[in-house]
């Protein structure tokens, strides 16, 4: 069934009359100066345990403390190239600022905002911190210019291979671009990140589509190797009747983005539960909307952050849990409600949580003009069509990243079989993919195995949903010092 995209109605507020800006304002000098003083450089520091990325946060703090801005993003963007997205959107809650030692008793470090203090700093004033090895003669291809494809890229690039980074849309940045909220991160954070590869010398083309295993062939046949970073597709169908007049939470959220009219009217409902469904409500209510997210399981079972929960319900976004659609009303090709029904949970399923089970004869209707929809993405179409082996419909890959087809490659959210995906995670397989593929080519990577993590980091609901179970082997990889050459010294 086609699925309906945003546009106007008559019911849609002035875009005009709302203003959507960055919600956490920067860090003034004098702001960065006294929290970074406030860190205790902890030896062996959790923070840097917890972090996917590794990067070394009692390093690039303390060199805020002396004013060295610059040293304090080399050494941030030397793990992870993507240090401005990641210092708006990762769950710093969750992973660096969660293991702070000082949250036990005080309030953490705020690692993520002085982490966008550093990187901001250089990036707005298009300061360039590394210069390539020199040529290697090897060509690399990229399929993607999310997080994964660009943080990938970008380590070829610095060791010295040609890069050349395929994108089917018109801008760059994939998700950073497209599919999180302006409050959360402008487009052009995203945009100055595709730009810094490019002054790596990653040559990025956009409006390229590979579009079949012929063309993954001549990708090959030009290559010495490809990574796909494909990412996911759009929201799934709900399968109920009217489904045509729900709009697609990504594609209201693009819209916003792109300042162009999302389609909400004054009284929306949201179905899901997700971050993608908090953002998509965010929108709605930033935009006047009444707004209402409808979920079949209980505020417990919610996959989005708990604080961005809290963010939701300060937002004035309200929740019906236990809560499934069963119908789009509709009158003169408008939306007029949403007919539901009243669940209650039954036993386990396949992933363990309690089975959502109608109540009989609990239907009811909830008046409303919009019916948006962000319940996940479907998985990456094209896998299928490149040939690839699957996992659960998933590309399936081995522990360097390699895919059933030899000298193909693939990370980010195409990969992630065993649960959630997150920015992060999306760049350090960008970094994984591009040490395999370096040591394929008989090099020593510009970034090194690290031991695995200790079993607190092991253990973390996080990495266990990205991941898996940690394997004993060397996978998990870290930022090295050589051989690539900063143009400025921390």
């Amino acid at each position: 069934m086609e699925r309906a995209s945003p546009h106007p109605t008559e019911n849609t507020p002035d875009p005009a009359a709302f203003h959507f800006q960055e919600l956490l304002p920067p860090m003034s000098a004098h702001e960065a100066a006294v929290e970074a003083n406030r860190c205790l450089y902890c030896y062996d520091a959790p923070c840097m345990q917890a972090c996917p990325t590794h990067i070394d946060i009692p390093t690039f703090i303390r060199k805020i403390s002396t004013g060295n801005l610059r040293g304090s993003a080399r050494t941030i963007l030397e793990s992870n190239f993507l240090g401005g997205t990641c210092a708006r959107v990762c769950p710093v809650q969750e992973l660096c600022e969660g293991a702070c030692v000082l949250g036990a008793d005080h309030t953490p470090i705020q690692i993520g905002r002085l982490q966008r203090h550093a990187v901001d700093h250089v990036q707005e004033r298009g300061v360039q911190l590394f210069t390539p090895a020199p040529a290697t003669g090897h060509r690399v291809a990229v399929v993607g210019s999310g997080p994964a494809g660009i943080s990938a890229s970008a380590e070829l690039a610095k060791a010295g291979h040609e890069v050349t980074l395929y994108e089917k849309r018109d801008l760059g940045g994939g998700l950073s671009t497209y599919g999180i909220i302006v409050l959360r991160e402008p487009v052009e954070v995203a945009l100055r990140e595709v730009q810094a590869a490019r002054d790596l010398g990653v040559n990025v083309v956009t409006g390229h589509e590979l579009g079949s295993r012929a063309g993954l062939d001549e990708l090959l046949a030009a290559n010495d190797a490809v990574i796909l970073a494909l990412g996911l597709g759009a929201v799934p169908a709900i399968g109920i009747p009217g489904e045509e007049y729900i709009l697609d939470g990504l594609n209201v959220i693009e819209a916003s983005k792109m300042e162009q009219p999302t389609g909400v009217g004054t009284r929306a409902v949201i179905v899901g539960a997700g971050n993608t469904a908090i953002d998509a409500a965010t929108i709605a209510r930033r935009s006047g909307a009444d707004t209402l997210m409808v979920y079949r399981r209980t505020e417990h079972e919610m996959t989005a952050y708990r604080h961005e929960y809290e963010f939701a319900l300060h937002e004035g976004i309200t929740f019906s849990f236990l809560t499934q659609p069963v119908e789009v009303l509709h009158e003169n090709g408008h939306v007029t409600g949403l007919k539901c029904v009243r669940m209650h949970l039954g036993a386990p399923d396949a992933s363990g949580r309690a089975r959502p089970e109608p109540v009989p004869g609990s239907e009811f209707v909830i008046p409303c003009d919009t019916v948006i929809s962000a319940i996940g993405q479907e998985k990456p179409a094209l896998a299928a069509a490149l040939g690839l082996e699957l996992d659960a419909g998933y590309i399936r890959v081995d522990d360097a990243l390699q895919t059933s087809v030899p000298r193909v490659y693939a990370a980010g959210d195409c990969v992630r079989a065993r649960g959630n995906a997150s920015t992060v995670m999306a760049v350090q397989d960008g970094k994984i993919a591009a040490a395999s593929i370096e040591r394929a080519l008989g090099r020593t990577p510009r970034i090194t195995l690290k031991p695995t993590p200790p079993a607190e980091v092991r253990e973390h609901p996080l990495y266990l949903a990205a991941h898996g179970p940690v394997p004993t082997g060397p996978n998990q990889i870290a930022p090295a010092h050589a051989p690539t050459t900063e143009t400025q010294h921390g």
